[in-house]
């Protein structure tokens, strides 16, 4: 998915957006230099010969192993000047292969955009993001002897590509993993501060749903901070967009509980906070709206059961009641406003869903409610009692359409409920 914001974006004070041919004129017409995220090229990607380096692939690799960028190809380098390319020259499917061919690890993210002006002159952008998996070492021939495999670790340094030393591609790999350590951490310390502040009023054995999304690459350091109003806006958006996607289940979800606050978001640490945790009534809901566009969402799972009157002779007093149709709502309701906020910040990447089920209050053991057919309400006899859920986790991104967050929800859904040993799709 091709980023929003980029070097030609911050030059020109353009506000976050797709990339259109009158960015890339203005911006040769101002003779933007090139940087580490920016990369003229006056000619059209060639086939390597006589041994050489694959130059397109090594050029994406070494954005890909710095903070990712644009190449740009039409624009004379030396003079920052317009000169174009035949985009009947353009072999996409060829330049995404030689990118399979020689970088390792794969790179699956490439944009390919092609940009004509009115007048018919045209550019081919091509969008690298950063990459989580860095360092990605570029092969190829040695040029003296063609059976002689090499590889090397490219990247940008100011308007320049260089290649890794030994120390510096020691600490590109000690950062990946450091990387995915810190996002794991950071997801947990979220599930675990929402699940003490709603644990913290809780006298009755009570199941809750937990649920963190969180975008795969950092917004850009100039993007703006969400308002109020924004926070609204996306609860809205997504309580309309949840309520379009299944047509068989009228059960509201967690934001329908929070329409009595939806004007009203409350300031929190860089996110807006928005919650029914004081209201009573016994329908908890608790939703953070970070402006680093995570997600967090923590809803009680047991007071459908509770206010439907279940009495659940097989449900005894200490097991917390899980009510599987409300559950489905949650995920659901989580899918749509992770993408609505990702679209409302201008989120380029992934986003990253962790969703889980966790008690509060005294007891043990948590037992799932289904809705059988006549509208009854029961325990299934067969149905497991786990004391703990597994997390489970889910992508979207936030241009994908229904589908997609109907099928990122739903799996999410089943992960969990296959936990009690059920069967949702059955």
């Amino acid at each position: 998915m091709a980023r929003s914001w980029t070097r030609l974006h911050e030059h020109l004070g353009t506000p976050p957006g797709p990339l259109s041919f009158d960015m890339v004129q203005r911006a040769t017409a101002e003779r933007l230099q090139e940087s580490d995220d920016l990369d003229w090229k006056e000619q059209l990607p060639q086939r390597p010969q006589d041994g050489r380096w694959n130059e397109f692939a090594k050029d994406v690799a070494a954005m890909a192993n710095t903070r990712g960028g644009l190449l740009v190809f039409g624009v004379r380098d030396q003079t920052i000047e317009l000169v174009g390319i035949d985009l009947e020259q353009v072999n996409t499917q060829q330049y995404a292969q030689w990118v399979r061919n020689h970088v390792q690890p794969y790179l699956p993210d490439l944009d390919f955009i092609p940009l004509t002006s009115p007048e018919g002159i045209s550019v081919l952008v091509v969008d690298v993001p950063a990459s989580t998996m860095a360092p990605h070492h570029v092969y190829g021939t040695a040029a003296k002897d063609k059976d002689q495999q090499a590889a090397v670790v490219p990247y940008r340094d100011k308007d320049h590509t260089a290649w890794m030393a030994e120390h510096q591609i020691e600490r590109a790999y000690r950062d990946r993993f450091t990387r995915a350590q810190r996002t794991e951490e950071e997801v947990q310390r979220l599930l675990d501060y929402a699940q003490d502040t709603v644990s913290a009023r809780q006298n009755d054995p009570s199941a809750w749903f937990l649920a963190v999304a969180r975008p795969e690459r950092p917004l850009p350091r100039t993007a703006p901070r969400p308002a109020r109003e924004d926070a609204t806006t996306v609860i809205n958006s997504a309580r309309a967009r949840s309520r379009t996607l299944t047509t068989n289940d009228l059960t509201p979800g967690p934001l329908a509980g929070l329409q009595i606050v939806t004007s009203n978001p409350r300031p929190g640490l860089r996110r807006w906070v928005l919650n029914t945790l004081t209201l009573g009534g016994g329908r908890e809901i608790y939703a953070e709206l970070h402006h680093d566009g995570s997600v967090v969402l923590a809803a009680n799972l047991s007071w459908k059961a509770i206010r439907e009157d279940f009495l659940g002779e097989a449900a005894p007093e200490w097991e917390a009641l899980v009510h599987q149709a409300f559950l489905g709502a949650c995920c659901r309701d989580l899918a749509a406003t992770a993408q609505e906020l990702g679209r409302r910040l201008r989120v380029d990447g992934v986003l990253h869903l962790t969703a889980t089920i966790a008690r509060s209050g005294p007891g043990s053991g948590l037992a799932p409610v289904v809705i059988e057919y006549g509208g009854f309400t029961d325990i299934p006899a067969y149905a497991r009692r786990p004391h703990l859920i597994q997390p489970v986790v889910g992508t979207l991104i936030p241009t994908g359409g229904d589908d997609a967050l109907r099928e990122t929800a739903q799996d999410l859904f089943t992960d969990l409920m296959t936990q009690f040993g059920l069967d949702p799709q059955m």
